[in-house]
């Protein structure tokens, strides 16, 4: 299932002689709604999509911009393969604005990551993964929301059949993330995720929508 609405706020079309962009859409949902698999789903459409999560991999790995940076507040996160994010999430938990401090190394490598991938790309389109979205003003930068949803039985379900994950873990991570109805009222697209074939569907419906949109302005 797929849903709509026309909200202001986005970034302006690019017009007349100046460079062409592509149209940048957000995708986000809370922890467990099928983000990853709806982002596949997009790439199956031919749609480029980056992911933030995956950029931090990038960040994080032997060679990764990352790492000396870190190394530099926290050597014991630093390894022979790159930062160990355990030790680090400790580190951040026991020291006084550690994430913080993180954050203000990473989010601009994150940037420039992101910066990298769309000048490469030639599509009309571009799905940006980004998990914490709205929580970091980052659909202020983004043409269209995408949010992907599921009932919350579903929801908990999906998330307590990982390895070493408990509700305790889950209402943690959930605390620091935008309620999901809070999410799907300030999308422009929602995509419920029970069902796969609906799922993908959807997203071919909201590609659609998209580039009808583009053609008719």
């Amino acid at each position: 299932m797929v849903w709509c609405s026309s909200r202001g706020g986005r970034r302006p079309e690019t017009s007349g002689l100046a460079v062409k962009r592509p149209f940048l859409i957000g995708l986000t949902g809370s922890i467990g709604m099928g983000k990853s698999t709806t982002a596949e789903m997009f790439e199956a459409e031919g749609v480029p999509v980056w992911s933030a999560d995956e950029a931090v991999h990038r960040l994080y790995s032997a060679d990764g911009e990352a790492v000396s940076a870190i190394a530099s507040l926290c050597p014991d996160a630093v390894n022979d393969q790159g930062v160990d994010r355990g030790i680090l999430s400790k580190w951040i938990a026991e020291t006084p604005n550690g994430l913080s401090r993180i954050e203000a190394l990473v989010h601009p490598m994150v940037a420039a990551d992101r910066e990298r991938f769309l000048k490469d790309t030639l599509s009309d389109l571009v799905v940006l993964d980004i998990p914490l979205l709205f929580e970091t003003g980052a659909d202020a930068r983004v043409d269209a929301v995408v949010v992907v949803s599921a009932p919350e039985e579903e929801q908990r379900r999906r998330v307590l059949e990982r390895p070493g994950m408990t509700i305790e873990k889950l209402e943690m991570i959930l605390s620091k993330q935008l309620l999901d109805a809070e999410k799907r009222r300030r999308a422009d697209y929602v995509i419920w995720t029970t069902s796969l074939d609906e799922a993908r569907a959807a997203v071919q419906k909201v590609i659609r929508d998209i580039r009808s949109r583009r053609r008719n302005a």
